[in-house]
């Protein structure tokens, strides 16, 4: 079929929740993605990071393979031999205590809210049905009724009330702003390392460590979702460590299967997550044996094929290259590891038809909050790749 055609019945019979740029892709390979028509694109978003490994990477590949002959859904009513082994490699490499297995980013979302409640009674005292969560302005948590009650962009909220009580926002990366927020029924703050959705968001240095030490004074949960920054996007494991700190709990998801399986995890000290017991949270397919095998297979690749450390070094490379760019339409240039944004002045008319034209010239990205190009692509990217990108983005702002 022709690309309008499957444009054509995705208008007509899908829901209108997604405003896609007119590809029609088939085919992924590495940092790489062709259309219907054969045409090569290079991979800027890595899907939202959760293709860090690149597309279709071989041994995560034939893990999924392997596993899906042998065994994929036991449920939670019976142990399985990937779950255990799962559970020790995650913690080792992320120096967590205990895991919680989910499947999408939200699930994990929805799963820290109800532990940390649920640990402030039991554990801090707090008086029942008090307990309050406090978040950041410009947050991304998911998109259930819960999270979006917390988001602070309007679209995301509109038509959608009641929301959830129970959420405190403050401006992100002020950490004053938590010190005079914390009251005695705060149970957690919930925060990303850098603000993805937001426009790659970089809290000033020393941010972390600072929330991380008014968390730990005042007895509130540091939870962290690095569902995006995590697994290597920033160049290291999890974003935290660039500040040297370790959260209660961390979110993670998206990469940790490589693009190939909805698998989402809850990593956590052994005090706020022993509060769940038997029938209080669960999941039919968390904790599957083929999602277990998946993300196994998923986090040796990063780890033995380097991809952290070449996160941190063509990151770098990439982010020089775009602040290089001369264009009076370029307001800043920002990130870390391969998570970059480049954000545009009002009067370039919005970042979306950037993204048009880059498409046209086989690169594809996607603009966040109208006016923020994010450029993402799988770890696995070379200088010489990047090089090609930045020929493509200076000759599309060297056009307007």
């Amino acid at each position: 079929m022709k690309p309008e055609t499957y444009i054509d019945l995705e208008s007509r019979y899908g829901a209108y929740n997604y405003k896609p740029l007119d590809v029609v892709l088939q085919r992924g390979e590495g940092i790489w993605v062709w259309d219907v028509d054969g045409k090569r694109y290079m991979d800027c978003l890595s899907s939202y990071s959760a293709v860090n490994q690149g597309h279709c990477h071989p041994r995560i590949l034939q893990a999924l393979i392997d596993q899906a002959r042998k065994l994929t859904l036991t449920s939670r009513a019976f142990r399985n031999d990937q779950l255990g082994p799962f559970y020790e490699e995650l913690c080792r490499l992320t120096n967590s205590h205990k895991v919680l297995p989910m499947n999408s980013g939200a699930e994990a979302v929805e799963t820290v809210i109800k532990a940390v409640r649920k640990w402030g009674y039991k554990v801090k005292g707090v008086p029942d049905d008090q307990a309050e969560v406090i978040v950041c302005d410009g947050n991304f948590h998911g998109r259930t009724i819960t999270i979006v009650g917390f988001s602070t962009d309007p679209q995301t909220r509109e038509g959608f009330g009641p929301f959830t009580p129970g959420f405190k926002v403050i401006p992100y990366g002020d950490a004053r702003a938590l010190e005079e927020a914390v009251n005695p029924n705060t149970v957690a703050f919930l925060a990303e390392p850098i603000q993805g959705e937001a426009g790659v968001i970089i809290p000033p240095a020393g941010y972390l460590k600072e929330v991380r030490e008014i968390c730990s004074h005042h007895g509130v949960a540091l939870v962290l979702d690095e569902i995006q920054t995590g697994l290597g996007r920033t160049g290291r494991m999890l974003a935290e460590e660039h500040e040297g700190i370790e959260a209660d709990v961390t979110l993670i998801g998206k990469a940790l299967s490589g693009g190939f399986y909805p698998v989402s995890a809850v990593l956590s000290n052994t005090e706020i997550l022993g509060v769940i017991q038997p029938g209080e949270h669960g999941s039919t397919f968390g904790g599957n044996p083929l999602a277990c095998a998946v993300a196994r297979a998923a986090l040796m690749v990063l780890v033995e094929e380097g991809m952290i450390d070449n996160a941190e070094t063509m990151g770098g490379y990439f982010l020089e290259g775009l602040k290089r760019i001369q264009s009076s339409l370029i307001r800043e240039v920002r990130g870390k590891g391969l998570l970059i944004g480049v954000e545009l002045l009002p009067e370039a008319g919005g970042a979306r038809r950037f993204c048009e034209q880059l498409k046209e010239k086989g690169l594809l990205c996607k603009e966040t909050h109208e006016n923020t190009l994010r450029f993402a692509p799988p770890l696995p990217i070379g200088k010489e790749d990047i090089d090609w990108a930045l020929e493509r983005i200076e000759a599309v702002f060297a056009g307007t």
